[in-house]
C-alpha cells in the first residue's frame, strides 16, 4: 500500500547551528489492511516522518510510494493523494475551527475536492460510521459542545468522509482520558475490519501499539531502530532502546530502565551507533564481553531495509544471534 525508500528529511540549522537530521535514512512498508505502530520517545522524528508520508514535508532524499507509483509533490498531484491518504491529529481542540459546526468541518473535506453527490447523506454516513449517531444531532453543534472524545470523533469523520485508503495518525488518543482511550482505539480497530483501512499510528506509548498495531517500528534519532510483529517486537525485544522503553511499562517486570547520556538530538548525531552514548549494554559491560563494544562506538548499523520481516540496527542484539 505504502513504501518509504531511502528516506531523509534534513532541516537547516538556525545562526549557524547544525542542520537537524530529522530522519536519516528509513524504509518502511505498510500492507492494505494493516496498522503498523511507529514508536519512539519526542524528538526522535516519528512525527516529521509523519508528514513527509503524506507531502507536508518534502523529503530531502528519497521518495514515498503509493500503490506502486511514486509521490509526486505537484498542487495536482497532492491534491489527489490526500483524497487516498488522509491525517487523524492529536489534539482535536487545535484541529477544529472553533467557528465551524461539526457539519461544516466534516464537509469541508469535500468541498475542497469538489464532491458532486449527497453531501448531506455523507456526510452523516462518516459521522455514523466514527461513533456519532444519530449523526443528524450533531451537525449543527459546535467543538466547544463536544466532550474531547466527541471532538475526536468528529476529526476522524471528517478523515474518513474522503473514503481514504489509508490513515495517518499522529497520538490519536494521548489528549483524551483513559476511558475514552479505549473507545477511540477499538473505533480504529472496527474500521480496519469493516473498511479494510491500512493506518500508520505515530505514538510514544508502546501499551496503545500493543493494543491496535500488526507491527511496529520503534525509531531512534531519525531511524528504525527494531521492526517487526507487535508480539514479537514487545514480547521479545532485541533492541535495548527497545527494552529501555518497555521497561518503564507499569506491567514490565523487574526495574525501570535509567538511560544515562543526553536525550537524542538530531543537530548531532554521534559516530557509531547513535544510541551507544545512552546504551545500557554498552554501559554494563555486556557489549563488550560480546566483542562488539568498538563496532557500538564507530560503526553505524546498516539502514534497516523494508518489508515485513523482523529486523534491528543493533550490532550486540546481532552478535547475539550469530553466538
Amino acid at each position: 500500500m505504502l513504501s518509504v525508500e531511502g528516506l531523509h528529511v534534513t532541516f537547516p540549522g538556525r545562526h549557524g547551528s547544525p542542520p537537524a537530521r530529522a530522519v536519516d535514512g528509513v524504509d518502511l512498508d505498510i500492507r492494505p489492511g494493516e496498522i503498523v505502530a511507529l514508536v519512539g520517545e519526542s524528538g526522535c522524528g516519528k512525527s516529521t516522518l509523519a508528514r513527509s508520508l503524506l507531502g507536508l514535508v518534502r523529503p530531502t532524499a528519497g521518495r514515498v510510494r503509493f500503490a506502486g507509483e511514486p509521490l509526486e509533490y505537484t498542487s495536482g498531484a497532492l491534491k489527489a493523494y490526500r483524497k487516498r491518504v488522509q491525517l487523524v491529529l492529536q489534539d482535536p481542540s487545535g484541529s477544529l475551527n472553533p467557528r465551524h459546526t461539526v457539519y461544516d468541518a466534516v464537509a469541508e473535506g469535500l468541498r475542497i475536492h469538489g464532491y458532486g453527490g449527497d453531501e448531506r447523506a455523507t456526510v452523516a454516513e462518516a459521522l455514523a460510521r466514527a461513533g456519532l449517531r444519530p449523526p443528524e444531532r450533531f451537525f449543527l453543534r459546535y467543538p466547544h459542545e463536544l466532550s474531547g472524545g466527541q471532538r475526536q470523533r468528529v476529526i476522524i469523520a471528517g478523515a474518513l468522509v474522503l473514503q481514504p485508503e489509508l490513515i495517518v495518525a499522529d497520538e490519536p488518543v494521548a489528549s483524551l482520558d483513559a476511558s475514552v482511550r479505549g473507545e477511540i482505539l477499538a473505533l480504529l480497530l472496527r474500521l480496519r475490519a469493516e473498511l479494510g483501512l491500512s493506518a500508520l499510528v505515530v505514538t510514544h506509548d508502546l501499551g496503545l501499539a500493543w493494543n491496535v498495531a500488526d507491527r511496529v517500528a520503534v525509531m531512534y534519532l531519525g531511524r528504525i531502530a527494531e521492526t517487526g510483529d507487535v508480539e514479537q517486537v514487545l514480547t521479545a525485544p532485541r533492541h535495548p532502546y527497545t527494552q529501555a522503553l518497555l521497561s518503564v511499562l507499569p506491567e514490565a517486570p523487574g526495574a525501570p530502565v535509567v538511560l544515562s547520556g543526553e536525550p537524542s538530538d538530531p543537530t548531532r548525531i554521534p559516530s557509531g551507533c547513535r544510541f551507544h552514548p545512552r546504551c545500557q549494554i554498552l554501559a554494563s559491560g555486556e557489549a563488550e564481553r560480546a566483542g562488539v563494544a568498538h563496532s557500538c562506538r564507530t560503526q553505524d548499523p546498516a539502514v534497516l531495509t523494508g518489508g515485513t520481516e523482523a529486523q534491528v540496527a543493533c550490532h550486540w542484539a546481532r552478535a547475539n544471534v550469530t553466538a
